[in-house]
């Protein structure tokens, strides 16, 4: 399978009981579970997440069959956590054959429903989204797509719930944070868009119209990254030392090749095994917003 450059080929969130997670993943969502273990001290460092290593950790796959991997690592909540509020991977974007399905179909002991599916305003309505948090408070969207945008092709679900196909970034600089990743690996400025986001507006309490600037970052016609401008009253994620940030917590994404990325990498990239890597070398940085953004070389 050829995986273009871009790819979101994961998304990892961290979940205070890792069984629970992997129950709301499997058996709700209806991933399949391809790999358990513990966090090694080398993917750890690579992360700069030293007291991750030991941690369970889970990885599922959309029956689909797509190259995307959801990861569950076991790490204690931490206290000072309200998603949508703080700087970093805000929400993982999947793609669903039915969202209205989904509102009664979540047990509010795995997932809170949060924003029920909705047409959206003042942009052309390629699809319904849907928002949930799930056990470790990461924000899921489950969107069913209804057609392609002017300049982006959207995927269409080949299971109930499918890939991840959009990472939304919040960020305290958006056109700091887009031109690192149009410079920093070869990705392109996509389209600005200016919308009433409801989910901003409801965390910091903002009026229902107020508006908010996102852009998309993509390669060709295919999204990626979702960069969206955050008030002022947002903050850095607070997070345990040494561990993951809380919530949706890190980024994968195919790169043809890392030695032209021109990032500062953690650690130096390295040939990775298991689930998602499949032998081929990965390495981490941290972007300008503050997340954590892992590539996986997958060649031409």
């Amino acid at each position: 399978m050829t995986i273009p450059h871009g790819t979101i080929l994961g998304g990892l969130s961290t979940v205070p009981d890792l069984d629970h997670a992997i129950a709301a993943y499997r058996d709700t969502l209806g991933f399949g579970l391809v790999e358990q273990g513990v966090v090694d001290e080398a993917l750890a460092a690579s992360w700069d997440c030293p007291a991750t290593a030991g941690s369970r950790y889970a990885a599922l796959r959309p029956t689909s069959g797509a190259p995307c991997w959801f990861r569950l690592v076991e790490q204690p909540p931490h206290p000072d956590f309200k998603p949508t509020t703080t700087y970093g991977w805000a929400a993982f974007e999947t793609t669903v054959e039915d969202v209205w399905h989904w509102p009664d179909a979540l047990p509010p002991d795995q997932f809170e429903v949060v924003g029920p599916p909705k047409k959206l305003e003042n942009i052309e309505p390629a699809f319904i989204p849907m928002q949930a948090l799930g056990p470790g408070r990461e924000m899921v969207y489950l969107n069913q797509v209804l057609g392609d945008l002017p300049d982006t092709d959207l995927p269409r679900a080949g299971s109930p719930v499918d890939r991840i196909f959009i990472v939304v970034l919040a960020t305290p600089d958006r056109e700091a944070s887009v031109a690192w990743y149009r410079d920093g690996l070869g990705l392109t400025r996509g389209n600005d868009y200016t919308l009433p986001y409801s989910m901003i507006n409801d965390a910091f309490a903002l009026p229902a119209n107020h508006q908010t600037t996102i852009t998309m970052v993509s390669h060709g016609r295919m999204p990626i990254v979702e960069v969206d401008d955050y008030p002022l009253q947002a903050t850095h994620r607070a997070r345990h030392e040494g561990m993951l940030p809380p919530g949706n917590a890190l980024v994968t994404l195919a790169v043809r090749d890392l030695d032209v990325c021109t990032v500062d990498w953690i650690t130096p990239p390295t040939l990775r095994e298991g689930a998602l890597y499949e032998g081929r070398r990965a390495a981490c940085a941290i972007g300008a917003g503050g997340e954590l953004i892992e590539c996986v070389e997958v060649g031409e």
